[in-house]
């Protein structure tokens, strides 16, 4: 039987050590061409039967995205991979939008992954062009079953795909979102970090309703607080008999997934045999269940997050280095809360109007005052803060419209400023300045919760605090504290 040709790849730059590094790394792979600039490049393309190209992107006349462009337009079943030093969201989206690239690789990169990145692009370009052909045979079969699965499909993407993830016309989410859209429709591997409760969960079930395996199951499991034992049992599955009290055999998410998607979350925290076994999966799709001798393949998809940036990890020997490159093939970042002031308000009104028809109680929404205070404030614990501060301030409220008289104190106190609250100065202890210039610091906050709390109503403030009406003004001029523009002052 003869021997199954190599992947044909096009490595493009003007620099001849860039392009021995690369074909080092590739050549055992691959069959690898080499192209110093853009008419070298055109002239492999017409001759030889190119899957993925690989482009430097700073070059003299063309650049990479100009070149991936009109390959693009030429050929749009290749795959592009651009190489630059540069990683500004600016050009990042330029080149997404105008060469339709697959992936970026930063400078300096690393053989490894540079090779799983092209491994990945030629399986991509393979599912690519079997997608095509079961296209043009469900496009003559016309089935009624195929008609009915695309609408089932559509439904889900609707439902449940990327409009859902809730954000505003100028929110730094947007560019993850862009990123996201592009990485749903390839069957590779995607790392998503960020901080928790920052929606990793939300962006892994929103890639899975915007890929092809809409129609499919998607699991989610937090490796957090997790023993090995239990991560295995839930991952891996456990056979009969496997453990004590184990009375029946119990099937595992990868395989329960059948072709959707597993979306594992927490894995900073996994330990180096954990860690071990997920390699395996993302390598060879083989994994045993607990008690068993027996090898089983998956057909799902892996997605991964973590709570840390895990090149940290990786330099501390904490995480396998090995592991790191084939799961951060694509990578997102999301950003926490405090990065994306102008979500606040429509998480938060989502977040009440939700909570409003769970406890059957009819609400309007949040007055300005309100809004701004949460606006300012940092939230250290993300979303699910935002979402129990708005469930308590709606059990409180005695109207509509909810002000800024039912938030909790620490977040009335809290230093407003353009870019959130830094609470860490309401400890005294990391507070600067002398005795009186901290006490005072304090005061203001306090006069300020305090006045908000009881909408202004200085009498009531004053009795609270202990002071007259006249040393209550007098303290409020020193501060320049002033009522909100909506709060309505006391008569």
């Amino acid at each position: 039987m003869a021997a199954r040709a190599l992947p044909t790849i096009l490595v493009i730059d003007d620099e001849p050590h860039s392009v021995a590094a690369m074909r080092m790394a590739l050549e055992d792979d691959f069959t690898v061409l080499e192209a110093a600039n853009a008419t070298e490049a055109w002239a492999h393309m017409e001759e030889h039967w190119v899957q993925v190209v690989i482009s430097d992107q700073r070059m003299p006349g063309k650049t990479g995205i100009e070149l991936l462009t009109e390959v693009r337009d030429r050929w749009p079943e290749t795959v592009r991979i651009i190489v630059t030093g540069y990683t500004e969201t600016n050009d990042m989206i330029e080149a997404i939008n105008e060469a339709g690239i697959y992936q970026f690789i930063t400078k300096p990169w690393h053989p490894d992954q540079l090779l799983m990145a092209v491994r990945n692009a030629t399986r991509l370009f393979e599912l690519a062009r079997d997608h095509e052909r079961m296209t043009l045979e469900m496009r003559y079969l016309g089935s009624a079953a195929s008609a009915k699965l695309e609408d089932k499909r559509r439904l889900l993407q609707e439902g449940l795909g990327f409009d859902k993830v809730l954000r505003g016309p100028n929110s730094s989410l947007n560019t993850i979102i862009a990123l996201a859209r592009q990485y749903a429709s390839f069957d590779v591997p995607v790392l998503i970090t960020g901080e928790p409760g920052t929606g990793k969960t939300n962006l892994a079930r929103a890639m899975h309703y915007g890929s092809l395996r809409a129609d499919r199951p998607f699991f989610e499991l937090n490796c957090a607080g997790l023993t090995d034992a239990a991560l295995a049992a839930e991952l891996f599955g456990i056979k009969r008999g496997a453990a004590a009290g184990v009375q029946s055999t119990r099937v595992g998410l990868l395989q329960k997934a059948d072709r959707g998607t597993v979306f594992i979350n927490g894995i900073d925290t996994l330990s180096p045999e954990m860690q071990m076994s997920l390699l395996r999966i993302v390598r060879e799709g083989a994994f045993q269940p607990v008690g068993s001798h027996e090898t089983l393949s998956t057909r799902a998809r892996l997605l991964t997050g973590s709570h840390i940036d895990l090149r940290d990890a990786v330099a501390e020997g904490r995480f396998r280095s090995d592991l790191y490159f084939a799961l951060s093939v694509t990578e997102l970042q999301v950003p926490p809360l405090r990065g994306r002031p102008g979500d606040i308000a429509r998480l938060a009104e989502r977040f009440l109007h939700e909570a409003a028809e769970a406890h059957g109680k009819p609400v309007r929404g949040f007055s300005d005052a309100a809004l701004d205070f949460l606006e300012q404030y940092d939230w250290p614990g993300n979303m699910p803060e935002l979402r129990n501060e708005v469930i308590r301030m709606l059990i409180v409220a005695q109207d509509v419209t909810l002000g800024p008289e039912l938030i909790s104190r620490h977040i009335l106190q809290a230093e407003p400023g353009d870019t959130g609250a830094d609470r860490r100065a309401m400890d005294l202890g990391t507070m600067d300045g002398t005795l009186k210039d901290r006490v005072e610091m304090m005061e203001m906050r306090i006069l300020r919760e305090t006045m908000t709390r009881m909408k202004w109503n200085k009498s009531r403030a004053a009795a609270e605090l202990g002071l007259s009406r006249v040393g209550l003004r007098a303290k409020l001029d020193r501060y320049g504290i002033e009522p909100h523009a909506a709060t309505a002052e006391e008569e």
